[in-house]
């Protein structure tokens, strides 16, 4: 890299001192030599191509577009000092060198325009044809130039030099070949070289077609450039100033192109030039009119007419800029201008609509921002918003909230837009963090509905669980003991050792009692949580769910008196995670916090596995995770880092607010049920 750089430095050299060297010789010429034009876009171009194709070379020695810059302007170059040459030595009185000269200028001119306006459209920005079909275009475009290069050096009659000159320079190659047709054939060859760059510049616009808009947004800024300068060429010699100025920024396009160097949206720069030229015009207009209208009327008071001409202008100015703002933005985007005004309609959409429409409202700004077809958001939990037909092969973006993929949104294909390439991405970049927030409430709206209907569901199944329980097993076996008490009163006196038979039997029947009590309450709260704590509780739980090839460590802050409902929500979700460290993770070290920050009690599982599999969706235990947490109002997220393995982090309120009752209860049954927890408690 350092050797193709020195290289490159030396390459721009001849491109720093050929068009200056004859841009001096030309000021030193008499005024019946000096050329026609002070300048052409030879001269930029023979400037500007070998720099920037220098500077290209040294970043990318092999990349083939920049050496045909480099070569075409060197062409170009060549052609301006050849030309320049011939007018000093026609003014020193030697014609038949000048002669030789104007030959030799022919063909680096005809093969410098082939190559800047024809083939490096062409190959333009990444060094390849669009497509082999265009190989012909390429072939046709040299054997033209070169075919003119000959007609220019054989032309028997001398070309003019575009006004009268002290003296006729001859021709010493001319060469009558054709005869009186050879104007005519060298005209018709000069309309193919045309018709070729017309070609070249039409590629430019299929290739912007077909490309992804990253590939877009390279072309859209040299396709602008050509264009204007092909506009400018065809318009003739009259329009050559403005030709040889457009021509210095069309290497500079294509550099930023190439390079990818903050592509910067030229729809950006348009909408600014109408906006700035729009406020100068009309501002000028009013400021000058209100001060000729108060001049007349109060003519020996020039400051109050200034003063006056002032205020008007700054009165219209910002309805100006908004009115001329929203007037480009029409003509350059459609019907959507502003990605910030996009964003602004979009939370406004959203605050106005409920949890269930919010999707919706979401998905018809991005389709209007864009001007799509249509579009869609695909939440993971199986939620879907479309407004429109995005088609068979829509454009997916993933949808991430603060590092967990949360879906999908999905872009049909593009409606009429004038600048769609940059303006598109914009929007995007715009709209998708609020797209993701969105996704990631109603993914979280939903999850709470199905938590609420499970939790009533739950509720209702461990109610018939109990009484089924209660009646079937404690109420029978209760009553069969009540049974053998009364067998065992009446055989006290009669039959002593039958009453002893009994009064074991009923022993028997009360430990079996005992057991199930105690199973029903193990079941409505791990005792570990009443014996150890949650730290102690979590730990034990750690250490006998993993082997012992798994290095656990607990880290907890002190972490004070936590309601019931938390310390169990802790306990499960740490539960079910180290559950699936031990079944997936193959994971060497587990880290377990639990720490209280203001109002939360933060759990964090964290291990050095495999992390997560691509593609992956909740199971039963990653969703019951996330339940557990939102039927308390908490959160718990599941992501892979970036150093790996997997980490579960649940936030969950310190403080639970307890309601009054369940709806649907009375006092009654509420004050029954705290008093048979309590008692549970107590065994």
């Amino acid at each position: 890299m350092r050797r193709a750089r020195l290289a490159a430095g030396l390459m721009a050299v001849p491109g720093l001192v050929i068009v200056p060297a004859a841009v001096a010789i030309q000021l030193g010429l008499p005024p019946a030599w000096s050329p026609t034009l002070p300048a052409t876009p030879d001269y930029t171009a023979g400037l500007a191509f070998p720099l920037v194709g220098a500077f290209l070379l040294a970043h990318q020695p092999k990349l083939k577009i920049a050496w045909l810059m480099y070569a075409g302007g060197l062409c170009s170059a060549a052609c301006v000092l050849l030309s320049i040459l011939m007018f000093r030595t026609a003014a020193d009185g030697d014609l038949a060198a000048a002669g030789v000269l104007r030959d030799l200028s022919g063909l680096p001119w005809t093969l410098g325009g082939c190559v800047l306006a024809v083939l490096v459209p062409l190959y333009a920005p990444d060094g390849r044809l669009p497509s082999p079909r265009w190989r012909p275009l390429v072939a046709l475009a040299v054997f033209t130039a070169l075919l003119q290069a000959f007609l220019f050096t054989v032309r028997p009659v001398p070309v003019p030099l575009g006004r009268p000159r002290p003296a006729v320079i001859p021709n010493p190659l001319g060469w009558d070949l054709f005869g009186s047709f050879h104007d005519t054939l060298y005209n018709g060859v000069f309309v193919v070289m045309e018709l070729c760059i017309v070609a070249a510049l039409a590629s430019f616009t299929l290739r912007l077609r077909r490309s992804d808009p990253v590939t877009r947004r390279q072309i859209v800024w040299p396709l602008v450039t050509f264009a204007l300068y092909v506009v400018f060429l065809l318009l003739g010699p009259d329009f050559w100033a403005l030709a040889a100025f457009w021509t210095t920024l069309i290497p500079v396009a294509i550099m930023v192109s190439v390079l990818r160097y903050r592509l910067f949206g030229i729809d950006t720069v348009i909408s600014h030039a109408i906006v700035a030229a729009g406020l100068i015009g009309v501002v000028s207009a009013v400021y000058f009119g209100v001060g000729a209208v108060a001049g007349l009327l109060v003519s020996s008071y020039h400051q109050v007419a200034g003063l006056a001409a002032a205020l008007f202008a700054g009165a219209f100015f910002q309805p100006l800029r908004q009115s001329l703002q929203r007037l480009s933005d029409r003509f350059l985007y459609g019907r959507v201008g502003d990605p910030r005004l996009l964003a602004d309609r979009l939370i406004q959409e959203v605050r106005r609509a409920g949890p269930a429409e919010a999707l919706g409202a979401v998905v018809s700004v991005v389709r209007d921002g864009l001007a799509v077809s249509g579009a869609a958001v695909e939440v993971i939990d199986g939620l879907r918003a479309e407004s429109g037909s995005v088609g068979e092969q829509p454009r997916a973006i993933e949808l991430v909230w603060h590092g967990e993929p949360v879906g999908r949104l999905l872009l049909g294909p593009c409606g009429a837009r004038r600048f769609a390439v940059s303006h598109d991405e914009r929007v995007i970049a715009t709209l998708l963090p609020y797209v993701a927030d969105v996704a990631h409430a109603a993914r979280m709206a939903a999850d709470l509905q199905r938590s609420r209907e499970r939790i009533l569901a739950a509720r209702e199944e461990e109610r018939r669980r109990l009484r089924r329980d209660l009646h079937d097993g404690l109420g029978q076996t209760l009553g069969a003991m009540a049974m053998t008490i009364n067998m065992a009163r009446m055989s006290i006196t009669r039959s002593p050792g039958t009453a002893d038979d009994l009064l074991q039997d009923l022993r028997s029947g009360m430990d079996a009692v005992a057991g199930d009590i105690r199973e029903l309450v193990y079941g409505l709260r791990p005792p570990a949580l009443d014996d150890l704590g949650l730290t102690g509780a979590v730990t034990s739980l750690a250490t006998e769910t993993l082997p012992g090839v798994v290095r656990v460590e607990v880290v907890a802050d002190e972490l004070g008196d936590l309601p019931a409902a938390v310390e169990v929500a802790a306990y499960r979700i740490v539960q079910e995670a180290v559950t699936n460290v031990r079944r997936h993770a193959r994971a060497g070290r587990v880290l377990i916090l639990l720490a209280r920050e203001d109002d939360q009690l933060v759990v964090r599982v964290e291990d050095d596995g495999v992390g997560l599999p691509e593609g992956r969706r909740a199971g039963v235990g990653t969703s019951s995770m996330r339940e557990r947490a939102a039927e308390l109002g908490g959160t718990c997220a599941i992501t892979s880092p970036a150093t790996g393995g997997t980490l579960v982090e649940a936030r969950l309120p310190s403080v639970v607010t307890q309601p009054a009752g369940r709806p649907g209860e009375t006092g009654a049954e509420s004050d029954k049920e705290n008093a048979a927890d309590q008692a549970a408690r107590s065994s």
